[in-house]
């Protein structure tokens, strides 16, 4: 696979809108096999295709807050985004968008809906005063891919398309489920890169925090679990490296489940939290 870079990689083409001529504000968009899970787009890549069409409409370069909608579950070909300029400021920006397509019988379907503030992350203030603290993992190279564990890694390795496009490195106290021996515990860590060695961005973390293996699989549950509502805070830009994503869940109850997660730079820097609820569906 070619090295990518930021802005000339399989990511950036996969996520690329095109602006309708004489329809202001409307992108049309190809949804790549490249990142489902089992036929169904990713929800994270779904996430920072739609945001790259918000950045074009925005004044501000960069997404802070992005909070997605689920509607209906997405399928590879063609889509619209539709976006709409809410507010826009000295230092902020808000915009909404929608990403549809087109059902068998020609009707326009919604898949997501977003609401965003973007703004300048390289103009903000370089005070930090905090208590989080990276998470503890293994290094890297005591962590299994898809090809190190026997038979690979489910989800991780040959189930997914999207696996191809990750180096996802489980931490080994997560990765019971993929073994037959879950922790039972709801946590999921990992060292996280692009396959082809492309460093994150602000775009690039919306779909950071939605590709780990759900939480769901080490408290011992398999099946889908479709994510309902996404909300990604973006907080500083990545230093180069691989990324270190934690997730937990505390609880599960009446089919749903909330995923926390902190995603964490190759300088220590905590660059983006999340949280999701979503569904459980066991089969």
């Amino acid at each position: 696979m070619a090295q990518g870079t930021i802005g000339d990689s399989e990511f950036d083409r996969d996520t690329a809108v095109t602006a309708r001529a004489g329809e202001p504000g409307v992108f049309d968009a190809r949804l790549s096999e490249g990142w489902t899970i089992l036929r169904a787009v990713n929800g994270g890549y779904l996430l920072a295709l739609t945001a790259r069409a918000l950045g074009a409409v925005l004044p501000h370069p960069d997404p802070f807050t992005v909070t997605a909608h689920y509607l209906t579950p997405s399928e590879p070909g063609p889509a619209v985004v539709r976006t709409e300029v809410i507010r826009t400021g000295r230092t902020m920006s808000t915009g909404s968008a929608r990403l549809l397509q087109t059902d068998a019988e020609g009707r326009e379907v919604e898949r997501l809906r977003v609401t965003a503030s973007y703004g300048d992350l390289a103009a903000l203030p370089d005070d930090v005063r905090t208590t989080a603290k990276p998470f503890a993992i293994p290094p890297y190279e005591h962590c299994p891919g898809g090809e190190d564990a026997p038979g690979g890694l489910p989800v991780i390795s040959g189930s997914t398309e999207i696996a191809k496009r990750l180096d996802l490195r489980l931490d080994p106290a997560t990765a019971g489920w993929a073994l037959g021996t879950p922790s039972g515990r709801g946590e999921m860590r990992a060292w996280f890169g692009l396959a082809d060695g492309r460093d994150a961005d602000p775009l690039s973390l919306l779909l950071t925090v939605d590709a780990l293996p759900p939480t769901a699989f080490e408290m011992g549950l398999q099946g889908w679990v479709p994510t309902v509502e996404l909300t990604t805070h973006i907080r500083c830009r990545p230093a180069p490296g691989p990324l270190r994503v934690g997730i937990v869940t505390r609880n599960l109850a009446g089919g749903f489940l909330e995923e926390d997660a902190e995603v964490w730079d190759a300088q220590d820097r905590l660059v983006a939290q999340s949280r999701q609820l979503a569904r459980v569906l066991l089969g």
